[in-house]
């Protein structure tokens, strides 16, 4: 079957949606039917950094909700029809981390055939996150289909395939939250907006939302938050502190909350060559200090995110708020463009 898909033919040419080919799901790959899809600054990433080492052409997306339209051999969990999200981090089931049963910390993910061609040459398409998303149909690996329960809207399920997972799975999996500990929250952009609901979910008695922005900081209490502190402002004696930007600063500064044994989870993606600028005998050594790194919430999909969905639809989280604008696929291209001045939360691109 064609469809249209926002592709990223070679560096520095900008993306553009065009018409590209899918080819029948195979044993063990399911088609969707794409409904909506998340804008995320990892695209962008893509983007900027000339194919984040992917194979050009490259079908841009990876956060997206859609319809089962097709099922190859073998797959049971889902079937045409039903509501599914795109899960882009599946534990493969074989590496040594997985083998002993700690499936949270897969060294080597799932991924498909490559299903999806440019129709105007025949080459097959790079997915980002092995998934894609800004286009109107994918075929992907079974196992990145994670059923969702039909009553949550897309625009809202599609964040759970990132964004949302990510922060809020940093304080439920990552480094689990304990019940009635501090948590702190640095950086309220998408992320660590998830961050905060995550905590509140696993019964924190404090969560202090740090960022430089008032809005964010009064969204950040109305998802959760119980203080909100300007950043460079005094925050301690916090149990667990989450670093949801991508400068190194904000896991110093999250080392420095901490209250004895306290635990600095680092979230946001850094730049390469960075370095830490810490103490380590008072920074970490004086402090018990344990540092963690969470990759996308170190979530197992098919478990977590109708977790996550559930609990949305309960009220337990609130995910309506984090959509703050939606787009078309065509706007897609704009819409990656302004999250060099992000305002509002997440925009959705709805098909």
């Amino acid at each position: 079957m064609s469809a249209r898909g926002l592709v990223f033919a070679e560096p520095g040419v900008p993306p553009a949606l065009e018409e590209i080919v899918l080819d029948e799901p195979g044993p063990n790959e399911v088609k969707v039917r794409v409904k909506a899809c998340g804008v995320c600054h990892t695209d962008l990433h893509v983007l900027e950094s000339g194919g984040w080492h992917m194979r050009f052409p490259i079908l841009l997306g990876h956060e997206a909700a859609g319809v089962v339209e097709a099922v190859g051999e073998g797959v049971t969990h889902v079937a045409p029809g039903d509501a599914v999200v795109v899960a882009w981090h599946v534990p493969c089931g074989e590496c040594r981390n997985c083998a002993r049963g700690d499936a949270r910390r897969c060294a080597n993910y799932l991924r498909g055939a490559r299903k999806m061609r440019r129709a105007a040459d025949g080459s097959p398409l790079a997915a980002v996150l092995r998934t894609g998303g800004y286009a109107d149909a994918l075929v992907v690996h079974a196992a990145c289909a994670v059923p969702m329960p039909a009553e949550l809207p897309f625009e809202q399920a599609c964040l759970l395939a990132c964004g949302f997972s990510t922060g809020a799975g940093a304080a439920l999996w990552t480094t689990p939250v304990q019940p009635g500990s501090s948590v702190a929250v640095i950086g309220c952009g998408g992320v660590g907006l998830a961050a905060v609901q995550g905590a509140r979910l696993a019964g924190a008695g404090r969560i202090v939302a740090v960022d430089t922005v008032p809005e964010k900081l009064e969204l950040a209490l109305e998802l959760g938050a119980t203080e909100a502190v300007e950043a460079g402002g005094e925050v301690r004696e916090i149990d667990f502190a989450f670093s949801a930007v991508g400068a190194p600063a904000g896991l110093v500064a999250a080392v420095r909350m901490l209250a004895y044994g306290g635990t600095a989870c680092l979230v946001g993606v850094p730049p390469s060559g960075r370095t830490l600028d810490l103490d380590v005998e008072m920074d970490l050594f004086a402090r018990h200090a344990t540092i963690a790194v969470s990759h996308g919430g170190d979530v197992v999909p098919r478990q977590d995110l109708p977790f996550l969905a559930h609990a949305a639809l309960d009220g337990k989280l609130d995910l309506e708020k984090f959509v703050t604008a939606t787009c078309s696929l065509e706007e897609v291209a704009a819409a990656l463009e302004a999250l060099h001045a992000p305002t509002g939360v997440r925009t959705v691109a709805v098909l």
